[in-house]
């Protein structure tokens, strides 16, 4: 009989501290593990500015580009510039062989000196006669024959002068020109060269301007104006945003593609863009300053977009109100649902169940010491 009570005594004990340890295991066995993430999987929502519009791409040109051909035949006695030149207006770039131009022009020269001085004789006469008729010294028939003579002098003397003024160009052309200030990006010509009319000799391009033409559907003409900003940026300079604004807007729709072309200027005072580069950018329709996150930490699959908010240590699902969407820095404007500073989970963390404890590991700069 003892020893049946020893064992009773011993099984209540069992008993009592097994019923004791009960409430504690269940709850460390119901509570959450922390997760770890790294900061590639988080986002802090910022303030900052946003535009939207649609999306413009081209290849920039300069905006005043000039091919110069020759205006006469012959041999191409000197060149004066070289491609990468800069030129001023009327700077000399080529000159042809213009003796038989200087001989014309010498030859009309003294034309008109010849019928100045036989219209001057005739206007003279034709003086003369009119006194001589008013005072009846002479038949009609003679003052109309000064007249005539006065008149055909006059004709001669303007047809004379024409002829002078065509020799006068064509000596002119045989010095070919900068038309404008610019630089010179093409010499097709070089000493001793025979050109024909019509035959190209230089590329004189404005680079303070340039240019470059897109196109936008038609659905999207409400965003776009003349005078709208461009923002773009340029292959070959990385990082690096230009400004521009659209100059002129076609005033009919391709009938293929349904889309409009448009015409963006930008000026270019540091000479930093060449033409023939490509250009990316966006028209500014609408500028705004908000709290903005990226494409990537707001989800839209739902009735409503949400984010998933890392919040004293734990995830949160909140719903938000979006705003602009910038697509070229592809962030959306928040309107309502989280503040400035609030954390929103990206990437793989978007899979994390709301309610579990998160935290951001930071990683270490220091070495391992391990061997």
């Amino acid at each position: 009989m003892k020893g049946l009570a020893a064992i009773t005594l011993a099984a209540s004990a069992m008993a009592l501290g097994a019923c004791s340890r009960q409430p504690e295991d269940a709850k460390a066995e119901s509570a959450p593990t922390t997760i770890a993430i790294g900061n590639e999987n988080v986002v802090v929502v910022t303030s900052e500015a946003l535009a939207t519009g649609p999306s413009v791409s081209g290849t920039l040109a300069p905006e005043r580009e000039a091919t110069i051909r020759s205006q006469l035949s012959g041999p191409i006695v000197a060149v004066h510039a070289d491609e990468g030149s800069r030129v001023a207006e009327g700077t000399l770039l080529a000159s042809l062989d213009d003796r038989t131009q200087r001989d014309a022009f010498l030859s009309a020269r003294s034309g008109v000196t010849t019928a100045q001085n036989t219209a001057d004789r005739a206007k003279r006469d034709l003086e003369r006669s009119e006194r001589l008729s008013a005072a009846g010294a002479i038949a009609d028939r003679d003052l109309e024959q000064a007249r005539w003579n006065n008149t055909s002098a006059q004709s001669q003397l303007a047809d004379a002068q024409a002829r002078l003024s065509l020799a006068q160009k064509q000596l002119n052309d045989a010095q070919v020109k900068a038309p404008f200030n610019g630089v010179v990006s093409q010499r097709s010509v070089s000493e001793g060269d025979v050109v024909q009319p019509g035959a190209a000799m230089f590329m004189v391009v404005d680079p303070s301007s340039m240019r470059f033409e897109a196109a936008v559907p038609a659905s999207q003409l409400t965003m776009v104006r003349v005078g709208a900003p461009v923002s773009f940026s340029v292959s070959g300079y990385p990082g690096r945003r230009f400004d521009g604004r659209v100059t002129r807007m076609n005033p009919t729709a391709d009938p293929t593609t349904g889309q409009v072309r448009i015409v963006i200027s930008a000026p270019n005072a540091a000479n930093s863009l060449v033409g023939g580069l490509f250009a990316d950018g966006r028209v500014a329709s609408e500028r705004r300053t908000g709290l903005t996150a990226p494409f990537t930490a707001v989800d839209q699959r739902g009735l409503k977009p949400v984010v998933l908010r890392l919040k004293n240590g734990k995830v949160e699902r909140v719903e938000v109100t979006l705003g602009v969407r910038d697509e070229e820095r592809e962030r959306f404007e928040i309107v309502q649902g989280v503040s400035a500073g609030d954390t929103l989970l990206v990437g793989a963390a978007q899979g994390i169940t709301p309610g579990t404890p998160v935290r951001v590991s930071v990683p270490s700069d220091k070495p391992s010491t391990k061997s």
